[in-house]
């Protein structure tokens, strides 16, 4: 993939930091295809992360979620403590971190590990305050007639 320089929009913008930072690191993702996800809409409001984490425990996962970055991390523990001998490694069970970068509002619910498979429930709740209001539409000569009955 190409690199694009983003030097010269940083001297005549001012605010955008955050959306160049998110440019610029755009396919430097070390492991990007490991461990495997999906990303579902479950609802109007709801998503759902997920990953394929076959051979982890849930000791082995961590779940952090900091600012508007979800990082989840895997690193395997040897249970036994003795090396065993694999003729044929085909089952990944190195380390990885993946981060997503959350949208505005979006919170972390609960997660669950279920048959190899990592579910992280998410729900963007977006304050009353921000939501879409209907504002009501009057006609003009109906609030002149209101404002010349009170005075009188």
């Amino acid at each position: 993939m190409r690199h694009f320089d983003l030097s010269p929009l940083y001297r005549s913008t001012v605010g955008f930091d955050r959306l160049f930072s998110l440019l610029d690191n755009v396919g430097n993702e070390a492991n990007a295809g490991y461990p495997p996800y999906n990303i579902e809409l479950t609802g109007e409001n709801a998503y759902r992360i997920t990953m394929a984490v076959a051979g982890f425990s849930e000791e082995d996962l961590s779940i952090e979620s900091r600012e508007s970055i979800l990082v989840v991390k895997g690193e395997k523990t040897d249970e036994d403590g003795e090396e065993s001998r694999v003729l044929h490694r085909g089952i990944a069970a190195r380390a990885f971190e993946r981060r997503f970068q959350l949208a505005d509002h979006v919170e972390v619910r609960g997660a669950s590990l279920k048959n190899g498979l990592l579910h992280i429930d998410l729900v963007r709740e977006i304050p009353e305050a921000m939501k879409p209001r209907k504002i009501a539409i009057r006609n003009a000569g109906e609030a002149e007639k209101q404002i010349e009955a009170s005075a009188a």
